[in-house]
C-alpha cells in the first residue's frame, strides 16, 4: 500500500489521479526544453536520454485510461536511436505498449495514430527543420492533434518531478509497417497526375521515406535531390525559413525544364513549391489557387487562413463560395479547428497545409500531390495559376531583434490606433489600402513583421515607417 508520507497526488485534465514517489532530488530536466508546440533542445545538453525516458513515462501516465498504446516514430537524426530507446523504455515501464513504426515523417506518425492507435497517443521524435545538434518530441493527444502550451503542462510537471513507480506488467514493443497503407492513401488522390517533370529536394531528411515511394509510382519524370537519409544534413538544412536553402532546387528546376520543384522540410509536415520559372510559390498564393478547386468539391465549407496571408486569399475564398476564417500563427491551432469545426482546407504562411481529405494532417507530400493534380487538371503551368492571384504588393516576413517585445507591440498598436485592429495574434492593423501584422516569435527574441499594400510605393513608405518605429 502507498503511504501518504511516501507519495503525493497529481491531478491531470485526463480525470486521472497519479501517484508519484516524493524524493527531494534536484531537477534533472531543463524545463526550457518545453516549447510552445513541442519539446526541443540541444542534444545531449538539453534533450537527452534521461529527458526522453521521463517524458515517455509522464506521457504514458497522462494517457492512462484513454489508450493502451502509444504510436512512436522517429526521424533520421544521429541522436534519434538512443533517444528512441530511452523514450520507449519510459512508456513501457508505465504499462503501455509502444507501436513502433520506425523511421518516418511526422504526417506518417499522425496517420498511424489515427488508423492504428485509436486516434490518441503518438510521439514523433524529431526536431523538424532544426540543425543536426537539435532534437525533440512532438506529442499527439486526442484526435491525434499536436499538444501545446497548457495541454503539455501536466506532462511537463510529471516529467520534472520524475521518480516514477513502475507498474507490475510492463508494456510491449510492437513493430508495425505503416508505409504501404499510407502510400495507398496518398495515391488515392493522384488520379489526374501524368506527364509532369518534377524535382524533389529532401535535404537528406525523412521526406524521402514516403516521397520516393509515391513519386516512383506516378506517371511522371521524377528527379530526386538529396534523397539519402543523413541526420547531419551535409548539403543544406531542410529548412525553408532560410530561402537560400532553396536556391539549388530553384536552379535545378530551371536547368531540368521541370514543371515543379518541391522543397521538403526535415520531417515533411510541410513543403514549399517552386514554379517552372524557379520562383518560390508562397503559401498564401498556393492556398488561394487550391481553395478554388477544393470549394468546388465542398461548396460553402470553411477555409482557414493565416493572418499573414495576402488579403487576396480572403477575397478568393469568398468569390468561390467558401467561408474564410482568419487564424493566428501556429499549425496545431489549424488542426484543432478543422477537427472540431470541419473545413475544406487550411494553410499557414510557413507552408503547413491541411486538407479535409487528408484527415486535416499537415503533410508536405499530400500538398505536393494536390498541387501536381491542380496543374494537370487545369492544364496550365503553375506560374499561370499563381501570378494572376498576386493583386497586391507584400513584403516577406521581416525579423527584427528587440529587447522588449511586449513594449514594442504596445507602442506600435498605439501609434496606429486609427486603423482597424484585430486582436488575434500580436498586433494586426488594417486600413483600406494596406495592412500589417507584428507579432512576437514563440522561439526567438525577435518580432516578425509583414505588411501588404495596394501599390508598391505605399508598401515601401509604410515598411520604412514601421521599421523606424519598431527600432526607435
Amino acid at each position: 500500500m502507498r503511504g501518504k508520507d511516501d507519495f503525493f497526488l497529481f491531478s491531470c485534465p485526463a480525470s486521472c489521479i497519479i501517484y508519484i514517489k516524493a524524493e527531494n532530488k534536484p531537477m534533472s530536466i531543463n524545463p526550457k526544453i518545453f516549447k510552445t508546440y513541442d519539446v526541443r533542445g540541444i542534444y545531449p545538453a538539453e534533450v537527452n536520454e534521461e529527458a526522453a525516458n521521463k517524458i515517455g513515462a509522464a506521457f504514458a501516465i497522462y494517457l492512462s485510461g484513454k489508450t493502451d498504446n502509444v504510436v512512436v516514430g522517429r526521424d533520421a537524426r544521429i541522436s534519434s536511436p538512443g533517444l528512441f530507446k530511452a523514450l520507449v523504455e519510459g512508456i513501457t515501464l508505465q504499462g503501455l505498449d509502444v507501436i513502433d513504426i520506425g523511421i518516418c515523417t511526422t504526417p506518417m506518425l499522425i496517420f498511424a495514430t489515427k488508423k492504428i492507435g485509436g486516434d490518441v497517443g503518438g510521439i514523433m521524435l524529431s526536431a523538424s527543420h532544426s540543425p543536426p545538434n537539435i532534437n525533440g518530441l512532438k506529442l499527439m493527444g486526442e484526435r491525434s492533434i499536436q499538444m501545446m502550451d497548457e495541454e503539455v503542462e501536466p506532462i511537463k510537471q510529471l516529467a520534472l518531478a520524475g521518480n516514477f513507480v513502475d507498474v507490475d506488467e510492463r508494456g510491449s514493443v510492437i513493430p508495425r509497417n505503416i508505409l504501404d497503407e499510407y502510400i495507398q492513401h496518398v495515391l488515392g488522390f493522384c488520379g489526374q497526375i501524368k506527364g509532369l517533370r518534377v524535382v524533389a529536394d529532401y535535404g537528406n531528411g525523412v521526406g524521402a521515406v514516403s516521397g520516393r515511394e509515391v513519386f516512383n509510382k506516378l506517371n511522371i519524370d521524377y528527379i530526386p535531390m538529396y534523397e539519402e537519409l543523413d541526420g547531419s544534413f551535409p548539403n543544406h538544412f531542410p529548412d525553408p525559413h532560410n530561402i537560400e536553402n532553396m536556391n539549388e532546387l530553384r536552379e535545378r528546376v530551371k536547368a531540368e525544364k521541370a514543371n515543379l520543384g518541391i522543397f521538403f522540410d526535415g520531417d515533411a509536415d510541410r513543403s514549399i513549391m517552386i514554379d517552372e520559372t524557379g520562383e518560390i510559390v508562397f503559401a498564401d498564393m498556393l492556398v488561394a489557387a487550391l481553395a478554388r478547386e477544393e470549394l468546388k468539391k465542398y461548396p460553402g465549407e470553411k477555409v482557414y487562413y493565416d493572418l499573414r496571408f495576402s488579403k487576396a486569399v480572403k477575397e478568393i475564398i469568398e468569390q468561390s463560395g467558401g467561408v474564410p476564417i482568419m487564424m493566428r500563427v501556429g499549425n496545431p491551432f489549424y488542426k484543432k479547428e478543422m477537427a472540431l469545426r470541419g473545413g475544406a482546407l487550411a494553410g499557414e504562411f510557413s507552408g503547413h497545409l491541411f486538407f479535409k481529405e487528408n484527415y486535416a494532417i499537415d503533410d508536405g507530400l499530400f500538398a505536393a500531390i494536390k498541387t501536381m493534380d491542380l496543374i494537370c487538371k487545369l492544364g496550365k503551368r503553375l506560374s499561370e495559376l499563381i501570378n494572376p492571384l498576386k493583386k497586391y504588393f507584400a513584403t516577406e516576413e521581416i525579423n527584427m531583434k528587440i529587447s522588449d517585445a511586449d513594449e514594442t507591440l504596445k507602442k506600435v498598436k498605439e501609434h496606429y490606433k486609427d486603423g482597424h485592429s484585430i486582436d488575434l495574434d500580436g498586433v494586426y492593423i488594417e486600413y483600406p489600402d494596406w495592412w500589417f501584422s507584428l507579432r512576437k516569435s514563440n522561439t526567438e527574441p525577435v518580432v516578425r513583421l509583414r505588411l501588404e499594400a495596394n501599390n508598391k510605393d505605399l508598401l515601401e513608405e509604410k515598411r520604412g515607417e514601421l521599421v523606424r518605429l519598431i527600432g526607435s
